[in-house]
């Protein structure tokens, strides 16, 4: 029998859960790069355009596609930002509102369903857990450069 590790959990889980997002997301004609997208667009202030990849942890290539099928949506428009003249704002349309709104749903529906299974403790614990691994992973703390024998 195979050994699971920490990183095939993680895995595994997250594929997963990406598909289930996928699933439900594609029940309204969206996919869980939308649904995020929308959760992290602010509803009344907007992103700026340059902040939103990092706060989704998406690429650059991928985010511009997603941003654009939901222009083509009528989710979202791109304003000027009036604090920085060369950037853009994105906002959220009534229609993108109510999508945010639809996502935040079935994100907190997922989360109910999990935590009527899971204690307070073990919760906080799986917090803990998920917050040590990233830390470790964006200090790159994991894999220590070896000395080279030549």
């Amino acid at each position: 029998m195979r050994t699971k590790t920490i990183d095939h959990f993680l895995r595994a889980t997250w594929q997963a859960v990406s598909k289930m997002y996928n699933e439900e997301a594609s029940r309204y004609g969206a996919t869980m790069a939308t649904g995020l997208a929308l959760l992290s667009i602010d509803a009344e202030e907007g992103v700026p355009s340059t902040s939103l990849g990092p706060r989704m942890g998406m690429e650059s290539t991928s985010l511009s596609r997603t941003l654009k099928t939901m222009e083509n949506q009528g989710l979202i428009r791109r304003e000027p930002n009036p604090e920085d003249g060369r950037g853009v704002l994105i906002r959220l349309t009534k229609e993108g509102l109510e999508k945010r709104s639809l996502s935040r749903e079935v994100v907190m529906q997922f989360n109910q369903a999990i935590e009527a299974d899971v204690s307070p403790e073990e919760l906080e614990s799986f917090y803990k857990v998920i917050a040590l691994i990233l830390q470790k992973v964006q200090e790159k703390s994991i894999f220590i450069p070896q000395k080279q024998v030549s």
